[in-house]
């Protein structure tokens, strides 16, 4: 276990404990020797965690203390980092920004002892594919779909047939070289998915869309497992046997 691990292991064995723990106990637990119980007590000590040590006893949190809203463990930490690299170079200019201001939001909340998990990162997002490209602001797309606003594109589909309809955006998906805009179509009646580098145009109406977003994505999702048991069954030779 490394040191930042072991450190709030600590506290969180200390939390809600109504008596103390021996540094032999803590040892015991954390797999490790007495000698490094007592040098971890002293740098969370030092930390400004409210660890009292009483000779003879063992040592207690004093009461009132809990972890700041944003405690992570170490483990959560690399998986903030991780998410956040790859959301800086596969998401839009907007949300790469965010994932950035994300970062130094964390590493100045957490625990001194923690910041090098941000700022020495070991996890990397490797990026092995060209992202397409396109010219629409993605932000405000978002935010289309934060206030369920109707969106009017002009769309040309892979063999360059161009059309236009009215969606109900509903969620944004990032893939490695492409993303897509999911929503609901008027002219289809149904759910559709748009390459965002193929919407030549996007008009932001001042229209809300009736049904609730996540009541749509809900649908959305059943619908894709739905069609991706049809295919799976297609594939095995088993359809026929299914539907019978």
């Amino acid at each position: 276990m490394r040191r930042t691990e072991r450190l709030f292991q600590i506290i969180q064995l200390l939390r809600g404990r109504h008596r103390p723990l021996t540094a032999q106990a803590l040892a015991a637990e954390l797999e490790t020797s007495v000698r490094t119980i007592y040098r971890d007590i002293a740098e969370l000590q030092a930390q400004r965690v409210p660890i009292r040590g009483v000779a003879g006893v063992g040592y207690c949190l004093e009461k009132g203390y809990d972890l700041p809203p944003l405690m992570l463990t170490p483990a959560e930490i690399e998986a903030a980092v991780l998410g956040a690299q790859w959301a800086s170079t596969r998401g839009d200019l907007a949300l790469a920004r965010s994932a950035r201001d994300l970062l130094n939001k964390i590493r100045d909340v957490v625990p001194s002892h923690l910041r090098s998990l941000i700022l020495e990162s070991t996890v990397m997002a490797v990026n092995q594919s060209g992202l397409v490209s396109d010219q629409l602001e993605l932000g405000k797309i978002r935010e289309a779909i934060r206030h369920r606003e109707k969106l009017k594109l002009r769309y040309a589909d892979h063999l360059g047939m161009v059309s236009e309809r009215v969606i109900w955006p509903i969620c944004v998906a990032y893939f490695e070289a492409v993303r897509l805009l999911v929503g609901w179509c008027e002219l289809r009646r149904e759910f559709r998915h748009f390459r965002t580098d193929r919407i030549q145009q996007v008009d932001f109406l001042a229209q809300t869309y009736p049904a609730e977003t996540q009541s749509l994505l809900r649908a959305w999702r059943e619908e894709e497992k739905r069609k991706n048991a049809c295919l799976a069954f297609h594939s095995l030779g088993l359809e026929s046997e299914f539907l019978s």
